[in-house]
């Protein structure tokens, strides 16, 4: 078997300078949104280029390939296949189009936490009214939910569980593979929202047996809002039909034929109306520097960085909030202060732009920060705090 050529050792401070802000800010907000690349900048124009030059012509060309290359590059991120992807404009639409998809009357049970982004838990508390009835799962920590509480709460009447694979207000990692087993072990499914992994943290999907996977470009995928992904399992395509979609799903969807819908066999089954064009490329042009690099090496990276931000921080008697070893933590780093808003505002007018969440705020590095990056809210915070 042939051995894939090593990628050559990356230059970071190359890579930085492709981020405008950064001559600007000290930027620790990933997170929230992925710093934007002169890159992705030019890939809209072309998107705009072709649409003043061309019209809708551009449809039958290069925006419809463009569509079928951020497919394929979603799936080469997630060690999925093309057809086991679908796009939307958000996530909000994906977890629509897979809540449709279910009878809730024999298996009326939705498990989910209250670590979730309220987006997730909002789908399913919205639909108490139709018969679903909603397991919240109460974190002990306020960090992560063990897996022994799913193990405890997933049941023979449970339709779906609904994870995060990284919690959004503490930067934990939950163990997915576990919960796909504890899931299917009782005929359930399992949906994760990856939005806080996909792109930091190397995730193959197929190996790690989840159903439903949504991500999407706004965060650590580069590729700012309108644009995110749904990876639907191969073995669920035609078995599954979602209710809420929208013309991109039709099998034929160019015949135009209005008396019949038949869903298309793959997860474009799920999709809903035209894409928002601009997202699409701007997408594709974040998740290829993504690629480029290589999510194990931007994975290693980001530990160095957390490493590094963790001891600077706690070698200021602040109190960053770690799970043991900081391995367990994806780049996510929250520290507990009382009027964490303020103190995000005060750091704004210092030129460090980080964000705020309950009683936390909350610092997200990423490949295209720099040591001197975390020193500057090392020390910006000690002022603060004082």
């Amino acid at each position: 078997m042939a051995t894939a050529e090593p990628r050559p050792r990356a230059d970071w401070s190359a890579y930085r300078v492709d981020f405008p802000i950064f001559e600007r800010k000290v930027y620790l907000n990933t997170c929230s949104l992925g710093a934007l690349s002169t890159r992705v900048g030019a890939a809209v124009s072309r998107f705009l280029a072709l649409w003043a030059e061309e019209g809708a012509p551009a449809w039958f060309g290069p925006w419809w390939e463009e569509l079928g290359r951020l497919r394929a590059r979603m799936a080469e991120i997630l060690h999925a296949s093309p057809a086991e992807i679908a796009l939307f404009p958000s996530i909000t639409a994906a977890l629509t189009a897979v809540a449709s998809c279910f009878d809730y009357r024999a298996r009326p049970r939705v498990v989910l936490s209250d670590l979730e982004f309220p987006t997730t838990a909002y789908q399913w508390l919205a639909k108490r009214d139709r018969g679903v009835e909603v397991e919240m799962l109460r974190s002990p920590d306020r960090m992560t939910v063990p897996a022994e509480a799913f193990e405890r709460a997933v049941d023979e009447r449970t339709q779906l569980v609904a994870v995060s694979h990284v919690y959004f207000t503490s930067g934990v990692i939950q163990d997915i593979t576990t919960l796909a087993r504890i899931a299917h072990a009782r005929g359930a499914y399992l949906l994760v929202d990856a939005y806080q992994s996909v792109g930091q943290l190397p995730l193959d999907v197929r190996a790690s047996g989840v159903d439903f996977l949504v991500t999407g470009g706004l965060k650590w995928l580069l590729g700012g809002p309108g644009i995110a992904a749904l990876y639907v399992r191969r073995e669920l395509h035609g078995t599954l039909r979602p209710a809420d979609v929208g013309w991109f799903a039709h099998r034929d969807q160019f015949a135009f034929d209005v008396t019949q819908f038949e869903h298309a066999p793959d997860a474009r089954g799920f999709e809903g109306g035209t894409p928002a064009l601009a997202a699409v490329y701007a997408g594709q042009a974040g998740v290829d520097i993504v690629a480029e690099i290589g999510v194990e090496r931007l994975r290693a990276r980001q530990q160095l960085l957390l490493a590094d931000l963790v001891e600077r921080l706690r070698t200021r008697r602040l109190s960053p909030r770690i799970l043991g070893d900081p391995v367990r933590h994806a780049g996510i780093v929250t520290v507990p202060f009382g009027d964490p808003t303020r103190v995000v505002r005060a750091l704004a007018a210092r030129g460090i732009v980080v964000d705020a969440r309950p009683g936390v705020i909350r610092i997200s590095p990423y490949f295209y920060n720099a040591v001197e990056d975390n020193e500057a809210i090392a020390g910006a915070l000690v002022a603060l705090a004082a």
